[in-house]
């Protein structure tokens, strides 16, 4: 291989690897039972998570109704049906359906999900992957609200003039 094309075919592979275990990273939360019983274990640690400190307690009020929503309306067809393999092709695209959007609010509210961004550490123009929690974030977003709020109150009390 010439010297000149070993360089950007090097940087393409780190790339494509750098891409491939962002990927690999990533959790899904799995809104899915094939009975009545397994449904029901599954909506009610759902609905648990969703309360303040649980893994989905980041959901937005609306999203928490949509998901109580898709939870009762499969819920009804466990209840018709009892069992995925006993219902008709309309019910199980309906069920699919639920799921799916279940997973997608879930999936994106969920504390123990990693996102990785791409940063350029302090003096180097060499960017790094820095992968936290969105619990993580979260937290120092909380911490650097609090920090701002801090500073702005010490400015405040100190006398104009003296």
């Amino acid at each position: 291989m010439k010297r000149k094309y070993w360089l950007p075919v090097s940087v393409a592979m780190m790339l494509v690897l750098q891409v491939a275990s962002v990927h690999a990273k990533e959790t899904k939360p799995d809104v899915k039972a094939n009975t009545k019983d397994e449904f029901a274990a599954v909506a009610d640690r759902v609905r648990q998570q969703m309360a303040p400190g649980g893994r989905f307690e980041s959901v937005k009020k609306g999203d928490q109704e949509t998901v109580n929503r898709d939870l009762g309306s499969m819920q009804s067809l466990y209840d018709k049906f009892g069992t995925v393999d006993a219902m008709d092709q309309a019910s199980k695209v309906q069920l699919y359906n639920n799921q799916s959007e279940v997973n997608a609010i879930l999936t994106h509210n969920d504390a123990d999900r990693e996102v990785c961004e791409q940063i350029k550490p302090m003096g180097s123009n060499i960017p790094k992957t820095v992968c936290k929690t969105q619990r993580q974030i979260n937290e120092e977003n909380s911490q650097s609200q609090q920090l701002k709020q801090d500073i702005m109150n010490v400015g405040r009390q100190q006398p104009v003039g003296k």
